[in-house]
């Protein structure tokens, strides 16, 4: 392809001119810029959270010794696959000690991440949330469960578990801080230019440490001019609880999928305009 040709087809792509913040982990962020930058987007990057492990794994240790003791494992993201897999292995457990148990995951990107490792996954909901798990485990009553996932996640899946009967072990395998580095300023002149088209947020967690980064006032302000994308309900909710509106909100929640509902959502503010 030409240089004319490559700089005709960037300018007739659906975000071409679009400038979008993208504050998802920078370890993983890499594939949704990819498919950003493909539809012509400029991304900036604001990484928003790092994941970390533990100060302490003595519960996650306790519980991995007494696998043989579980019914089921549940992970509800591919980070608490990665985390409880690496603690495993430093405790010398072979994935032969996990095919006893029964195995559900949240969304496909998880579910995928399990079977990377010849475990075969039992449940996943067709809806990539939390509260959709529960009603593909069938009877869990007196099921022993295993939850290693995030140190800061919801509590509404062990507590909807419990209230079912079942015993729910819940772990922390990693924890999410606001990292170090964190490149807000350049983030924050140009929202105050109002040259940002969109910030995007996976999760909760990059919400919660973007606001964090502002004042109220300072937030609101910044915010006006620039639309929010978010890659479901939960992240949406999150958003709303501190005063900001979602201009986008994938159906399904993926990263093909939000960048898709990106792509969709700027194809039909260019042709109103």
């Amino acid at each position: 392809m030409s240089q004319s040709q490559a700089s005709s087809r960037t300018h007739s792509a659906p975000l071409a001119h679009r400038r979008i913040v993208v504050t998802r982990p920078r370890a993983q962020a890499q594939r949704f810029i990819d498919l950003l930058e493909h539809h012509g987007a400029e991304v900036i990057e604001c990484p928003t959270i790092e994941i970390v492990p533990m100060a302490s794994y003595e519960q996650l240790d306790a519980a991995i010794a007494q696998l043989s003791t579980y019914d089921w494992l549940i992970f509800t993201s591919v980070n608490g696959v990665e985390y409880f897999m690496a603690r495993a292995r430093a405790r010398q457990r072979e994935i032969a000690s996990l095919h006893h148990l029964q195995i559900a995951t949240i969304g496909p990107a998880t579910a995928q991440a399990v079977e990377a490792l010849g475990l075969r996954v039992h449940a996943v909901p067709e809806e990539y949330r939390a509260e959709a798990l529960v009603t593909v485990l069938g009877k869990v009553k007196g099921k022993r469960m295993l939850l290693p996932r995030a140190e800061q996640a919801r509590a509404v899946l062990p507590k909807e578990l419990r209230a079912l009967g079942a015993q729910v072990d819940e772990i922390a395998s990693y924890q999410t801080v606001l990292p170090q580095a964190t490149a807000v300023q350049p983030v924050r002149t140009l929202l105050q230019a109002g040259t940002v088209d969109m910030v995007t947020f996976t999760s909760s967690s990059t919400v919660k440490n973007f606001v964090a980064l502002f004042s109220a006032d300072e937030l609101s302000m910044l915010c006006r001019h620039t639309r929010i994308g978010c890659i479901g309900p939960i992240t949406a909710e999150t958003v709303r609880e501190h005063g900001l509106t979602v201009a986008v909100q994938s159906e399904v929640y993926t990263i093909p999928a939000f960048a898709e509902a990106i792509v969709e959502y700027f194809g039909k503010v260019a042709s109103s305009q």
